[in-house]
């Protein structure tokens, strides 16, 4: 963890897959020094790769500090942690062994430092989910292997300014969604979505919906029992415990008529069910946010981009998105837990106490 004299926090970064465009957002997210007044970024990767890819870029310099550890870290600039040193060839658009290989090593290094205590955040590149596959790594995403990782229950949000989206089952087959629908799972996760919600967002008087399973959200039974035996049980508990969540919606009329502006989070019951409007709604400024971690994570909210690795086509919008939102969630996680320590503290003391 950041030490208490150092006023930035200290966020990993990794490499994600290398013939893809995660090198290439990362250098000009960074390439602008304005940026690193609010934090101090490392980057887990071998230089000889952001050397190579800053050429395609219209980067002009991008001055890095190369350490072995993030006690090595120096404020004000770009710091690079090796996590190999063998050469890998890079062939722009074209997955192979040794770009999965290396998506895999800069991870698990940012992950052994996070686990560590010696980073305050981590944002992940986009993986070639396929590619990045081994015996080390055999999971859908980045989510499930962090959840392991860390051995926490975890949640995958999509987060932009007007939406926070959390995809109830996530990665898995449309075929395999009924079944993996129960109430006590809907109550967990959206008890812990109600909490990430005051933590980490500083969200108050919170309102949370839930979409539909089946079209017309079931239409009283006609059209699927999901909506009736199990989703509506689970509103029904959670607010008789003081958590107000509404619906189910129909999905098709909720978005359609921006209904999702009158709440501070969407609950979709499958992944391309809120994945698909939230990317109409945000695509290049939407942030992937794990949460339940003891430590934030978030990544751009798009994939590896083949078909435009190394043409200096590809927008760092939504990285340097996930730079700022990553760096108030840890501001707001240190104002939720001091606010919460004492809770006989008034607002307006703390108010006094940031003036």
């Amino acid at each position: 963890m950041n030490e208490e004299n150092l006023k930035k926090p200290i966020i990993g970064i990794s490499s994600g897959e290398l013939n893809g465009i995660g090198l290439e957002v990362i250098i000009k997210a960074l390439s602008d020094d304005r940026i690193l007044n609010f934090f101090t970024p490392i980057i887990y990767c071998h230089s000889a790769l952001l050397n190579f890819h800053r050429k395609s870029t219209d980067v002009k310099t991008f001055n890095y500090h190369i350490i072995s550890s993030p006690s090595q870290a120096k404020e004000n600039k770009i710091n690079v942690i090796q996590p190999w040193s063998d050469p890998i060839r890079i062939t722009y658009g074209i997955p192979d062994e040794q770009s999965g290989q290396g998506a895999f090593l800069s991870l698990k290094a940012l992950i052994s430092d996070a686990k560590e205590g010696l980073l305050d955040g981590i944002i992940t590149s986009p993986i070639d989910k396929a590619n990045i596959q081994s015996d080390e790594f055999n999971f859908p995403g980045h989510t499930e292997y962090l959840a392991k990782e860390f051995e926490k229950d975890v949640l995958m949000l999509m987060v932009s300014e007007d939406l926070i989206l959390y995809p109830l089952t996530g990665h898995i087959a449309l075929q395999d969604v009924s079944s993996s629908l129960d109430t006590n799972k809907i109550i967990t996760k959206i008890t812990l979505l109600h909490q990430t919600l005051q933590r980490d967002f500083l969200k108050t008087n919170i309102k949370i919906a839930i979409l539909g399973l089946n079209p017309h959200a079931g239409e009283n039974g006609l059209i699927g029992k999901e909506e009736k035996e199990v989703i509506i049980p689970a509103i029904e508990k959670l607010q008789n415990n003081s958590i107000q969540v509404f619906g189910p919606y129909s999905a098709d009329g909720f978005f359609g008529t921006c209904n999702y502006k009158d709440f501070d989070a969407v609950v979709s019951l499958y992944h391309d069910q809120g994945l698909i409007p939230f990317k109409m709604i945000a695509f290049e400024s939407g942030v992937n946010y794990t949460a339940g971690l003891p430590i934030p994570r978030v990544s751009p909210d798009h994939g590896t981009a083949y078909n435009i690795a190394g043409k200096n086509l590809a927008n760092e919008g939504s990285f340097r998105q996930s730079i700022f939102l990553l760096i108030d969630i840890l501001k707001n996680r240190k104002n939720y837990d001091e606010a919460n320590k004492n809770p006989l503290r008034t607002v307006v003391e703390r108010v006094k106490e940031n003036e």
